[in-house]
């Protein structure tokens, strides 16, 4: 893989390997952003009226987003979702992947730590890279 100057190679298994361009961080302060090694446009505005409608503290990527195998067309998107200790989302929970997509623009596996294989939970909270955090 070619590195061009500036990007930093991060390599983890079993996930592989990807690089964040140095303007990532960049990225991170604007309303909408296209995160580039993700491949998907996030609109962080409506996202953050998501997180906050439904007490999700933290919301993060981990997967094939972060990879170079992501297919734009194909591949969904895995989510990470971090609840305030006082939010109950109850059976609502089980659509919040849905209606993640439907702002995406593309199917969600929609996830807690608590509910990731225990084989993995560990290398995905390593390796998930936040796209909301609450301030």
């Amino acid at each position: 893989m070619r590195l061009d100057a500036g990007h930093q190679k991060l390599s983890h298994k079993p996930f592989g390997t990807f690089t964040f361009p140095p303007e990532f961080a960049l990225r991170h302060t604007s309303p909408q952003m296209d995160v580039a090694p993700f491949r998907i446009h996030i609109d962080r505005q409506a996202l953050a009226a998501f997180c906050r409608a439904r007490g999700i503290r933290k919301l993060s990527l981990f997967g094939s987003v972060l990879r170079e195998d992501f297919d734009p067309v194909r591949s969904d998107v895995d989510v990470l979702a971090e609840f305030e200790p006082d939010a109950h989302p109850g059976l609502k929970f089980f659509g919040y992947g849905d209606e993640l997509g439907a702002l995406l623009g593309r199917k969600v596996d929609f996830n807690t730590p608590g509910w990731l294989n225990r084989h993995l939970r560990d290398q995905v909270l390593r390796e998930a890279v936040p796209v909301y955090e609450q301030t």
